[in-house]
């Protein structure tokens, strides 16, 4: 079985910065794109960032500047640095993986979400 757990949210003033980690285990062939995903109350999830094996990354306009994906491809592990926060941000925040399990094709997983909350 394949998991990924998240972890780094919480509550932050405006401006202030947290960092998220998601590390994928289990029975892992290939980890390919990672990324992060949010969704505030009432509103459809998004895509916030995401990277591929080898580096490349793409931002939801409202981010760019303010957040940096990375990953750990020895720990597969994907971390999401936000800066500048706002109460905009405020949502709860999951961790995708394309991940190729051993004896199994590639497929997509889900963190269980981290609470991020952005208010004065």
């Amino acid at each position: 079985q394949v998991q990924l757990v998240e972890s780094g949210g919480g509550l932050v003033q405006p401006g202030g910065s947290l960092r998220l980690s998601c590390a994928a285990s289990g029975s892992i062939s290939r980890v390919n794109a990672m990324g992060w995903y949010r969704q505030a109350p009432g509103k459809q999830r998004e895509l916030v960032a995401r990277i591929t094996s080898g580096g490349s990354t793409n931002y939801v306009d409202s981010v760019k500047g303010r957040f940096t994906i990375s990953r750990d491809n020895a720990k597969n592990t994907v971390y999401l640095q936000m800066n500048s926060l706002k109460p905009e941000d405020t949502a709860v925040y999951y961790c995708y993986a394309m991940i190729e399990a051993y004896g199994l094709g590639p497929r997509g997983y889900w963190g269980q979400g981290t609470q991020v909350a952005c208010s004065s």
